[in-house]
């Protein structure tokens, strides 16, 4: 009689290695030193890209790719980091910005019929099959070893979104920076961007339907089978109804832009968009586009919470408004402070922020840092009567007026370990590290560079209620760009974020992206004792 056995334990350590599921850092950042489970480096990555530009022939974009070297995943482990060209709306046959509604079944059927009937049907189906995981086929980007960054080049509006996975010893930490230079015309900016992992629940407060702005949400998919997505679009006066922002369909491998203007008739100054899929999942982006102050990526807020971070402003900040929601029932009233160098101060006439629940709230801070870099820490007040979770994002603006730039700052979660920002040059990048609460050790470790170079890495304390702007070691010898891996060492939570300037014909061109933790590891169980789950 065969008996077939299995360990619980090792069943579930495989499903989180191979999957990259991470568990929560406790709320200081610090590490669980529990006897109860053991952290070991995730095997398996994904990661994707959006489109550079929708509108512009004078993009040029690079994208950077790098893991940092991990400990315990070394040549016992090969592995290989891979990003691909995913299929465009035009590929899939997608006819309008929007994307094609789920369960248009009837529509589907008739053009199924109609490619038989000429013959063009089988042509679809090879072009689709050019390469097995639904892609076009071309590889944009391979890393080939931990420690070193490799990076690619593209030019033009018709430059594809990216879809790509690592597994093995480039899985740990793998990190792609997608930045963007548009001189002039419409989307006007420097655009950065973290590509992401795919998920079911994004959400970007900070976006706008007005007229001077052209804001869109990138989705892609990663996956085999087709995603269904729904757009909630929240503003001064509530929920926005909108029928053509649900059941959006995303087809396997399809990168779709929605332009949100196109959802609703009703201008709206300040919006939050929540992203969710009902089936399936995708990775979204937020890109925001203004006539006359430039353009850039926004990454997905941290989830709803009652305490949010958002570091990383300017100290030239000429103007910054703070954008929150609250999802749930409650209103929820929140204190406002900012973060300096010397310590947390109450912006003057900013005390406070009253939320209502399901309403968007904005404020002008105006120019809140006066010349020293800062972080908005935002915090339950004691009239709340308790924590109520929000989500919130700042959009900064920099320049004289007639060459302004902005960029937007999302809330976001905790360095918790180990974080890292790709494509750093010698002299354009500029990092803020904030303690809400205790005093903090961090190292700042830039790596060698693309084409030559020695790593090298610096210590840092950031004292409690402080925000700390530093420009990272530059490695030895540098030649290309390197990347900046951040690591709490001791004491309380850090969050950071990564501001890189490329100033071009007289504008302050600028982006900021926030560092959180990479995932590089998973939190599994000990194995106290062998549990069998099958039996005779």
């Amino acid at each position: 009689m065969n008996r077939t056995t299995m360990t619980l334990i090792a069943a579930v350590t495989a499903l989180l290695a191979v999957t990259g599921v991470a568990t929560l850092t406790a709320p200081d950042g610090s590490a669980d030193t529990g006897g109860s489970a053991e952290r070991r480096p995730v095997e398996r990555s994904s990661l994707l890209c959006p489109v550079p530009s929708t509108v512009s022939d004078l993009a040029d974009t690079t994208y950077t790719s790098f893991t940092p070297s991990t400990q315990g995943t070394g040549a016992a482990a090969p592995g290989s980091a891979e990003l691909h060209a995913a299929q465009t709306a035009s590929d899939t046959g997608s006819s309008d910005d929007a994307g094609q509604k789920g369960g248009d079944d009837d529509t589907a059927d008739k053009d199924k019929d109609k490619d038989k009937d000429t013959g063009k049907g089988k042509d679809k189906a090879d072009k689709g099959k050019q390469k097995e995981d639904g892609t076009d086929g071309k590889l944009v980007l391979s890393v080939k070893k931990p420690g070193k960054p490799t990076g690619a080049d593209a030019s033009g509006s018709d430059s594809p979104a990216l879809i790509g996975s690592a597994d093995g010893s480039l899985a740990p930490g793998w990190t792609v920076q997608q930045t963007t230079q548009i001189a002039a015309g419409e989307g006007r900016g420097l655009l950065g961007v973290n590509c992401s992992a795919p998920d079911t629940d994004f959400w970007f407060p900070g976006a706008s339907t007005a007229d001077s702005r052209s804001d869109y949400i990138h989705l892609t998919n990663p996956d085999d089978s087709a995603a269904v997505v729904d757009l909630d679009l929240y503003g001064k006066n509530g929920a926005i109804k909108s029928d053509v922002a649900e059941g959006i369909q995303v087809r396997p491998h399809q990168s779709l832009p929605v332009l949100l203007s196109t959802l609703t008739d009703r201008p709206e100054t300040n919006l939050t968009v929540h992203v969710t899929a009902r089936t399936g999942r995708v990775a979204a982006q937020f890109q925001g586009s203004d006539e006359e102050q430039g353009s850039d990526w926004m990454s997905a807020a941290a989830a709803p919470a009652g305490s949010l971070v958002l570091p990383g402003i300017p100290k030239d900040a000429k103007a910054v408004r703070l954008v929150a929601f609250a999802p749930g029932q409650e209103d929820a009233d929140l204190n406002v402070k900012l973060a300096t160098p010397t310590g947390s101060i109450t912006p003057a006439g900013h005390e406070t922020l009253h939320v209502k629940s399901g309403m968007t709230a904005a404020v002008d801070l105006g120019a809140v840092t006066r010349g020293e870099a800062g972080s908005l820490i935002l915090t339950p007040s004691q009239e709340s009567g308790g924590s109520v979770p929000v989500v919130a994002a700042l959009r900064v603006v920099r320049g004289k007026e007639g060459a302004q730039e902005s960029a937007f700052i999302p809330a976001t979660p905790a360095v918790g370990q180990r974080a890292t920002a790709a494509d750093n040059r010698s002299k354009d990048s500029t990092f803020s590290l904030v303690a809400p609460g205790k005093s903090v050790r961090v190292r700042l470790t830039s790596s060698a560079g693309e084409d030559g170079g020695s790593p090298v890495s610096k210590t840092y304390t950031v004292k409690g209620g402080t925000t700390l702007s530093v420009r990272p070691p530059v490695p030895g010898k540098l030649k290309g760009t390197y990347a900046v891996t951040v690591e709490r060492l001791s004491g309380g939570s850090v969050y950071a974020a990564r501001m890189l300037e490329r100033p071009e014909n007289g504008i302050p061109m600028f982006t900021i992206q926030t560092v959180p933790d990479d995932r590089s590891t998973v939190r599994v169980p000990r194995a106290n004792q062998d549990l069998s789950v099958l039996g005779q």
